[in-house]
């Protein structure tokens, strides 16, 4: 897809363009949170409450305590000792890693998202899988002196589609400072116990630091980040930082909505997983996708789906990413938002483009 559209409205299952009406099968609003109508009756209640916006900082003389009620909501969730929440995934990544910036070398897995690298250029492997990557750093570590390390990576890779498997971290030295900083924007709120991403999954020896950060915007719906930690005082250090105090927060009506809406983003969840199992099994003869167990993108390396399925009244993903002189990924999304016949209307095109190119 080499053209750019514009929209004057925000895509749900459908998008309105040019007088025709395209199934939507793009994006990271994994949960259709944003037009999920019982999470807006929530955030109705939250905006008459709170208001539009909050831009005073969260270190000031006067403090809401709804930002406090829903940082215990996400360590209760996640089972992290603590937890902070700012107004973007990204600068949650930036604030970790420069608390971190002197915390040890910097080990990066392959495709580590920028929001977590701590200078421009951070020399990420393309070349390696991650599996192999995890492999040679346990070796690294295990014959290297005890030096302090801060090993960074993403929780999976949502585009070419690879869960990854951080099995491996229980087997970190225990002799040594390490952390592990993991990016989890793309897990978070769909994939681990109850939606809870990567935090409740990670086995590590008890010397390990775990920090994850993670936007909320994608599969939560909610305009901001957070941070979650297994030490307590490095979430203390981030909150009396220059860069939390001088930020503003998340919109406080967002997490008025966000703490009482437990049993819609279940719903959403099983609708979402029901999409999943359902275009999985209808497609998995193709051998035209590369996907994860559970998770909603679909990708492939052959671009012409995206042509194919636009003529069909479906548009899906397909740009050069991160850069415009990137190679361009091609993916499906499905979202809670789709129907089993949305679903079923999908993998029909998909499998009348298979037999068209055989």
């Amino acid at each position: 897809m080499d053209q750019v559209w514009e929209t004057d409205q925000l895509p749900g299952r459908w998008l309105h363009h040019d007088g025709r009406r395209y199934l939507y099968c793009s994006g990271t609003g994994y949960l259709g949170i944003a037009h999920n109508p019982d999470f807006a009756a929530l955030l109705a209640e939250g905006l008459a409450r709170y208001g539009t916006n909050y831009g005073s900082s969260r270190n000031s003389n006067l403090r809401l305590r709804i930002y406090a009620e829903a940082e215990a909501y996400l360590t209760r969730w996640t089972g992290a000792v603590a937890a902070l929440t700012v107004s973007s995934g990204y600068l949650a990544g930036q604030m970790a890693v420069k608390a971190l910036a002197l915390a040890g070398r910097f080990e990066y897995a392959p495709g580590t998202h920028p929001a977590a690298w701590l200078t421009d250029l951070p020399g990420l492997s393309s070349a390696l899988r991650f599996d192999d990557w995890a492999e040679m750093l346990l070796e690294k570590l295990h014959a290297s002196p005890p030096e302090p390390a801060v090993i960074v990576s993403n929780s999976l890779d949502p585009l070419r589609v690879q869960h990854y498997d951080f099995s491996w971290t229980r087997h970190l030295p225990s002799d040594r400072p390490l952390t592990l900083l993991i990016d989890d924007s793309h897990g978070f709120g769909v994939t681990g116990p109850n939606g809870a991403g990567i935090f409740p999954q990670l086995q590590v020896p008890d010397s390990v630091r775990v920090v994850v950060v993670s936007s909320l915007g994608k599969a939560c719906g909610i305009p901001g980040g957070v941070v979650l930690s297994s030490d307590a005082d490095f979430i203390t250090g981030l909150q009396r930082s220059a860069y939390f105090a001088a930020s503003s927060p998340i919109v406080p009506a967002y997490l008025h909505a966000f703490v009482r809406a437990a049993p819609v983003y279940t719903q959403a969840r099983q609708q979402l997983a029901a999409n999943v199992r359902q275009f999985s099994e209808a497609v998995a003869a193709l051998d035209l996708f590369q996907m994860a167990e559970d998770f909603p993108v679909f990708y492939t390396p052959n671009n012409a789906l995206c042509g194919f399925l636009q003529a069909q009244n479906i548009l899906i993903s397909s740009f050069a990413y991160p850069t415009p002189t990137d190679a361009r990924i091609t993916r499906i999304v499905l979202s809670a938002l789709h129907t089993s016949q949305d679903v079923a209307q999908v993998a029909e095109a998909v499998r009348a483009f298979a037999d068209h190119m055989a």
